[in-house]
């Protein structure tokens, strides 16, 4: 079995795993179907402990079986991914077909120790059109360890809206690779409440001209938590643009991670790459680690990146109360303000509604 990456690995510098290690996790368990399952009145595909239940699905017609296949990658995950999967969703959007939305949802129920390993493989033909809400809930000690690739064909568009809002027992571990034709767009974002540690690791490879990439997120920990959002954007084509917005609300004792590798090709001239992160730390003992990276070899680019971490504005603050707002609602408010631009890619409603659920009952957890 491949081992699990350590510290030892730069790409994994900021993120221990010795605690999912330590664990022995079945492979199996029996899974309880949750009182209140997500239903935004589209297609969707239900997975409980890591097996697609089929009895809480409605799927769409573009559905196919799922099917093994070997790991080229040297990435640790995937290669781990590749040895144990055993179940995961196929979808090919047909040329020029608007697919409406599609939501996918993990849920896990765990009495002890578990571990799953879905692989997931979407497909959008040229022109294609899809969007993807995927939802990760549960409870107890599990280890989730997905992998999606996906493949977006010249002029297609993808969608894809995570929410991350597992058991703070659990481990979140997520392998998003996605490759971007020419003229095609795939415009992603990640939100990360739950899981004692995760990491959200995208792959984006432009591969034609004129493709786009969005990879935003944000990161609201508390506690003990620990969440890794990690990227790699590859412009290998001309006149492309990609652009990561990651916003990170830290309480308690967590630690946010982000890392941000931006590689320009040679032949990627007309390049246009924009990263920006920032961190709200809103007690002493909070973390935040940042680490953005350019490797850029073409001469007519346009790349930037910046980086802020700070408090809540004091002055802000009490220019709020001082008009009658209690203190929670008004860190509430400005909190809420601050992660705004992250959700830029989310133009969905019933995604927009979900995550701002999600984010309301953040709030109440402190």
């Amino acid at each position: 079995m491949t081992a699990l990456p350590t510290r030892k690995l730069e790409a994994w510098r900021y993120t221990d795993l010795k605690s999912l290690a330590a664990i022995s996790f079945a492979d199996s368990a029996p899974a309880a179907v949750p009182d209140n399952l997500p239903d935004l009145g589209i297609p969707r595909l239900v997975f409980l402990n890591g097996a697609y239940n089929a009895a809480l699905s409605t799927p769409p017609a573009y559905l196919s079986d799922f099917a093994a296949v070997a790991e080229a990658s040297s990435l640790p995950l995937a290669l781990i991914n590749a040895e144990h999967a055993r179940d995961g969703i196929t979808v090919k959007i047909p040329e020029n077909t608007d697919a409406g939305a599609l939501l996918l949802i993990s849920h896990a129920s765990a009495t002890s120790p578990l571990a799953f390993h879905p692989r997931h493989r979407i497909t959008l033909a040229a022109g294609a059109k899809l969007t993807l809400i995927e939802i990760s809930t549960g409870t107890g000690i599990y280890w989730h360890n997905q992998v999606m690739d996906i493949a977006i064909h010249e002029g297609a568009t993808l969608a894809h809206y995570r929410l991350q809002d597992e058991d703070e027992k659990s481990f979140h571990l997520a392998t998003i690779r996605a490759r971007i034709a020419a003229h095609a767009a795939y415009e992603a974002f990640t939100a990360t409440i739950g899981a004692k540690i995760s990491r959200a690791e995208f792959h984006a490879t432009l591969l034609g001209p004129y493709g786009k990439t969005h990879l935003n997120a944000a990161q609201l920990l508390r506690h003990q938590q620990h969440a890794d959002f990690t990227t790699v954007v590859a412009h290998d084509a001309e006149n492309c643009a990609s652009r990561q917005t990651v916003k990170s609300v830290l309480s308690g004792h967590a630690r946010g991670v982000f890392q941000g590798r931006i590689e320009v090709a040679r032949a990627a001239q007309k390049t246009d790459g924009y990263q920006m992160t920032q961190a709200l730390l809103l007690s002493d003992t909070a973390e935040m680690d940042i680490k953005p990276e350019l490797e850029i070899f073409a001469d007519d680019v346009k790349c930037s990146h910046g980086a802020t971490i700070g408090a809540l504005d004091p002055e802000q603050l009490f220019y709020l109360r001082s008009r009658g707002i209690p203190e929670a609602e008004s860190r509430a408010m400005l909190i809420r303000a601050f992660l705004e631009e992250a959700f830029e890619p989310v133009t969905h409603e019933a995604a927009k509604t979900l995550f701002d659920g999600a984010i309301d009952s953040w709030w109440t957890r402190q």
